[in-house]
């Protein structure tokens, strides 16, 4: 053999070598299908520098421990949906990307930023709503000009939070800041977050001492409210971390105990906790929820499961059908409304105008709806958990992290998607496409129905479908999802729905059995799987409406229904239930805490305008599902959430009161909510009135919220109340089978 030949199998041997190196390595990297094996083996000997891309899972940003801050890329829309040469065509149109960029403009050239425009950080940028009287006057199609456009900013430069007016004609103007708090987090800041625990060494070993590597790690931003003067003067985030090997759903992974505090300005690390060495790091076994790796196993354990199709939701070819004009106008059923993106309250809903059938009519119900803001405390005081009392809006933005809708999934094959345009933290627009869908639902529901008894002899058998317009949102908040519905019906009624899924929020435990538990011990949940427990939580979801019943000028009347004794030989009845009236002069007249052995039915009426009978018409609030909270009023995160102390609170309009729980929420004291506000007593009797109405969710997790939750959902009703002289859907005619859309057959 010469030594050419010998050299040249040398070269292949060792090219053979490297290739199965990398094998192995690739193997070690990637977390594995499906495995019960521990990420303390084989795993440690990735000491890969974290802050090389090559070191992300494929589960990245999460997993991604990059020490240099990302640059978000929107993704660009095709150029029939690029929003570029959008113009507002409505007074409540939210800016366009032409306006966003004038304002962006305006405010890199105001003192003090103008000295340095790339150190201003937009935290919110939207529009300004004029003022209601400008809007109401203002008709489509009438030459009438939109009122001048104008936006509203939140900033922070050099430390310090700025709020100004921006008039896009030039003018820009400074407005008070609250005196406590900071304004949302933006996206920017949450991503790089995620990243800065990486960028101290003690964090790095206190990582592989508990048996995970790094480029396994995910990591998530948690604000921490507020609870004394140790936290004040800077902002300041913890950030707790998972382990992201063998599963999508890392949140079933914690790291427990382990917790960084965070400056979140300078990305410091101020301390770290770790309280929970000797806790294991759960299995990943049988916590992916994603389709294809079931629909894997499934093959994989040779088991059928039974093909379940959703059922047809096709409108008929003369229903109603849904009209959605200039981008936010919707047209329904005899209903017209507004709808938008907001990237704090997630959908807003305004100018909701019903027909009414004997007129032609349209009337106002209610001027503007949205979720004001969302308070999620768990019931753990431990120090790893205590602090996890979220405002989902306030503090992460409610509509910044919507995600596109599932076509098919989350809304029908015929639903009308409306895109948000938000703000960057440098000012720039992008779009966040798919983020609301409009659409006709037929459940099977019957609208109104009678059939005659056969011994009346008459053979009457009447019945109608309801069909409903259905405009809808949902936002992922790190592991929860939040769906959230608006259903407008034909009878005038309006339904409000928030179902919650997603993935529970997890505490690892020692515990792989209960019978390892002490007798009575107070574990803060349930044990949902091995080392797994699910905390127990609230969900309160605060709503605003301004509404506007035929006109502005409205009362909040409590119809109060209590026990009546008759008086002796008046009747062979002890007794009966009767309904006591009482209009609320002021804001405290109008606070309902609910009560099942209190019923009352509470009203919003116009008391200038009267049924042909006499009645005022109105509307009138339904609660249904609601939870109260039970924490004590003085505990600091009850304090900040003071607005969830009653279910109805009723306040005088005040456009800058719109946020319950404050303009700037984050680390706020809660000197600034809507409980203060209502501390005034101001009256309340014939003015344009704001309703508040909270949603409540106690949730104590069970094994079938593993890994994933099944949708649980709750809501509330706007009812007309003597608002129509008689049932306004009486001339609705029955459906056919003319009616039923017709499918074609495919052809081969």
């Amino acid at each position: 053999m010469d030594h050419s030949t010998s050299l040249l199998r040398l070269i292949f041997l060792a090219l053979g070598a490297a290739l199965v190196l990398l094998a192995v390595r690739s193997a070690f990297r990637l977390p594995p299908s499906f495995t019960n094996t521990s990420s303390s083996t084989a795993s440690l000997l990735d000491d890969a520098s974290p802050s090389t891309t090559s070191s992300c899972t494929r589960f990245a940003p999460w997993g991604c421990p990059r020490r240099t801050k990302p640059k978000p890329k929107p993704k660009p829309m095709p150029a029939s949906h690029s929003h570029e040469t959008d113009v507002p065509r409505h007074p409540l149109d939210p800016l366009t990307i032409t306006e966003i960029n004038r304002a962006r403009e305006l405010l890199r050239a105001h003192p003090p930023f103008s000295s340095s425009p790339s150190s201003m950080v937009v935290h919110s940028l939207s529009l300004d709503e004029p003022e209601k009287s400008l809007v109401l006057r203002w008709r489509k199609g009438s030459g009438d000009p939109l009122p001048p456009r104008r936006a509203v900013a939140v900033v922070r430069f050099r430390g310090e939070a700025f709020v100004l007016a921006v008039d896009l004609a030039g003018a820009v103007t400074p407005l008070p800041v609250p005196a406590s708090g900071y304004p949302t987090m933006t996206m920017d800041e949450q991503v790089s977050l995620c990243y800065a625990p990486f960028a101290d060494p003690t964090f790095n070993a206190t990582i592989r001492r508990r048996g995970v590597r790094l480029s396994d790690v995910a990591c998530l931003p948690i604000s921490l409210g507020w609870y004394g003067p140790t936290e004040e003067n800077r902002r300041l985030v913890k950030v707790q971390c998972f382990s992201a090997q063998g599963t999508a759903n890392f949140y079933m992974r914690p790291i427990e105990g382990l917790t960084v505090l965070v400056d979140m300005d300078t990305k410091e690390i101020i301390r770290i906790s770790d309280r929970g060495a000797g806790i294991p790091i759960p299995s990943a076994a049988n916590t992916d929820y994603r389709y294809s790796r079931h629909n894997q196993q499934q093959e994989d354990d040779n088991v059928g499961f039974e093909k379940v199709r959703a059922p047809s939701t096709e409108p008929g070819p003369s229903g109603p059908g849904v009209e959605v004009v200039d981008g936010h106008t919707v047209r329904w059923g005899g209903w017209e409304m507004h709808v938008k993106a907001d990237a704090r309250a997630g959908m807003v809903v305004s100018r909701a105008r019903v027909e009414d059938p004997s007129t032609g009519e349209h009337r106002e119900v209610l001027y503007k709806g949205m979720a004001s803001e969302l308070f999620v405390p768990y019931m753990d005081p431990s120090e790893a958990w205590y602090f996890k009392t979220y405002m989902d809006a306030g503090e992460y933005g409610f509509g910044l992290q919507a995600m596109p809708l599932v076509p098919l999934n989350d809304c029908p094959r015929h639903a009308a998607y409306i895109d948000g345009v938000f703000v960057a933290a440098d000012g720039r627009p992008y779009v966040r496409e798919n983020m609301i869908c409009v659409f006709e639902r037929y459940a099977g529901d019957v609208a109104w129905r009678h059939s005659e008894s056969p011994i009346t002899g008459m053979d009457i058998r009447e019945s109608r479908p309801k069909v409903t317009l259905v405009a809808r949102m949902v936002a992922s908040v790190a592991n929860y999802d939040y769906i959230m519905d608006w259903e407008f019906q034909m009878d005038g009624l309006i339904r409000i729905k928030v179902g919650l899924s997603g993935i529970l929020m997890v505490k690892g435990t020692s515990y792989s059995h209960m019978n390892q538990a002490r007798e009575n011990e107070d574990m803060h949940g349930t044990l949902l799987s091995e080392n797994v427990v699910g905390v127990i939580h609230d969900h309160f979801v605060t709503f605003r409406l301004d509404m506007d019943v035929d006109g502005a000028d409205n009362s909040f009347v409590r119809v109060d229904m209590g026990r009546q004794e008759t008086a002796p030989g008046e009747s062979p009845r002890r007794s009966y239930l009767k309904a006591t009236r009482h209009v609320a002069q002021t804001e405290k007249d109008a606070q309902v805490r609910l009560s099942l052995y209190q019923p009352a039915e509470f009203h919003v009426i116009n008391p200038t305008k009267k049924t042909r009978v006499g009645n005022p018409v109105g509307y009138k609030v339904v609660p249904a599902g609601t939870a109260a909270s039970l924490l004590d009023p003085e505990d600091p995160p009850q304090k900040r959430g003071a607005f969830t102390n009653n279910q109805i609170w009723v306040t005088p309009y005040n456009k800058s009161e719109e946020w319950a729980g404050g303009l700037f929420v984050y680390q706020s004291k809660g000197e600034d909510t809507l409980a203060t506000w209502a501390e005034r007593d101001r009256p309340i009797e014939n003015k344009d009135l704001v309703l508040w109405y909270t949603l409540g969710f106690h949730h104590i997790p069970c094994q079938e919220d593993f890994p994933i939750m099944p949708t649980v959902s709750s809501g509330f009703d706007l009812k007309p109340v003597n608002f129509f002289e008689s049932n306004p859907i009486l001339k609705q005619r029955p459906t056919g089978e003319d009616d039923l859309p017709i499918c074609p057959a495919t052809t081969a």
